[in-house]
């Protein structure tokens, strides 16, 4: 959704690359939308399919109308097609041929959404209505698996959490300034979340289309690549060296969930039961609450293969806590602090109605808005 404001901004934005760049813009976006140029064309009311040809060469120029239009077609914002994303961001963009591979076109549907959560986050700083958190850095060695745990352990102590179960991943993320988005990701891959640290904030998105137990644990990922300094991460295309740097996060992602403190020191063992109420208590999945029990040397490898293929059910759950576990990250889809901010902003009459629900994500609708009249008069 396109909004007066937003075209409003649209024309005091420096174009400060030129046609050509935003043609290219056009472009990428174009090809990562499955898109012909006649189909595009088709989309935007133009008859004349040479059109957008010209645009994405740089030899025509786009007027504020047209821009919102070739959003809403491409399923990108404004300022996309106004300016690159990060230098960071940037460097591992694809889509440079007609033909792109699925893993190339995921990237790009992948950073528009992580690029958009920024921008609002950066908006409303702007608007001096949202307050952020730098982001913490761990100060250890980080070059293995072990290091990683070491890491979830001190953030742990850092946030005073001991041993105990994490009610919502959003509390302690917004401690160490990251914020996260979880959203509906295009397309029929089923792409976890990506992350981008700012010199001032850090923010998240995750897939809302995931499970969530394995949502849980991609946000739990993307906290540790911000808290060991990853500028940018996101799980398409990981190749073989990154492949030990993900280890390292992986290890930090299940040890900061459910560490293998829990899991140790039992004079009867640990038994199957024993697992399932750790795994909803600490709202793990179950893959996860095997792997942490094999490496806290809680279970044998026979005992790891046997569990695996007998997940458990809900009457187990039921049966080991006496409730069904409330999953993390399902109801609540932008960080808090993020979601009061909007709705300063809309209250005192800095961004439209329209503006503050595309910014929530489907968190509120228009209806659950207060009135003009509600306002306390600081509407206008």
């Amino acid at each position: 959704m396109f909004t007066l404001l937003e075209v409003c901004d649209y024309r005091n934005m420096k174009l400060d690359e030129g046609w050509i760049a935003i043609g290219e813009r056009v472009r990428r976006a174009r090809v990562a939308g499955g898109l012909t140029q006649a189909q595009l064309a088709d989309a935007i009311g133009l008859e004349d399919r040479s059109v957008i040809s010209k645009i994405e060469r740089g030899e025509r120029r786009i007027d504020g109308m047209e821009l919102v239009r070739l959003g809403r077609a491409l399923h990108v914002p404004l300022n996309q097609l106004l300016e690159d994303p990060p230098l960071v961001v940037a460097r591992r963009s694809g889509l440079v041929a007609e033909e792109t591979t699925d893993d190339e076109i995921a990237m790009f549907r992948l950073q528009t959404a992580l690029v958009s959560w920024r921008n609002d986050v950066r908006q409303l700083l702007d608007l001096q209505t949202l307050k952020v958190r730098k982001p913490l850095r761990y100060p250890g060695a980080q070059s293995n698996s072990d290091d990683g745990r070491q890491a979830a352990r001190w953030l742990r102590r850092h946030l005073r959490l001991d041993e105990n179960p994490i009610e919502t991943l959003m509390r302690p993320a917004g401690d160490i300034g990251l914020l996260y988005a979880v959203i509906e990701l295009d397309g029929e891959r089923n792409d976890e979340g990506a992350s981008l640290i700012e010199d001032e904030f850090a923010v998240a998105i995750l897939n809302r289309q995931s499970d969530v137990g394995r949502r849980r644990a991609t946000a739990a990922h993307e906290l540790g690549h911000v808290l060991l300094g990853d500028a940018y991460s996101t799980d398409i295309g990981v190749h073989a060296s990154r492949q030990e740097r993900e280890a390292v996060i992986d290890a930090f992602a299940s040890e900061f969930l459910l560490p293998t403190g829990v899991l140790e020191g039992r004079p009867k063992g640990l038994r199957r039961s024993d697992l399932v109420e750790l795994a909803a208590r600490y709202k793990v999945s179950w893959s996860l609450a095997i792997r942490q029990a094999v490496h806290a040397d809680a279970i044998g490898e026979r005992d790891a293969k046997d569990w695996a293929g007998r997940s458990p059910t809900h009457a187990e759950f039921m049966d080991a806590l006496g409730w069904a576990p409330q999953p993390d990250l399902e109801k609540v889809f932008i960080s808090p602090e993020v979601a009061h901010a909007i709705m300063e902003a809309y209250k005192k009459g800095l961004i439209t109605a329209d503006r503050a629900i595309e910014m929530m994500r489907g968190q509120i609708n228009k209806g659950q808005l207060p009135e003009v009249d509600e306002v306390d008069g600081l509407w206008r």
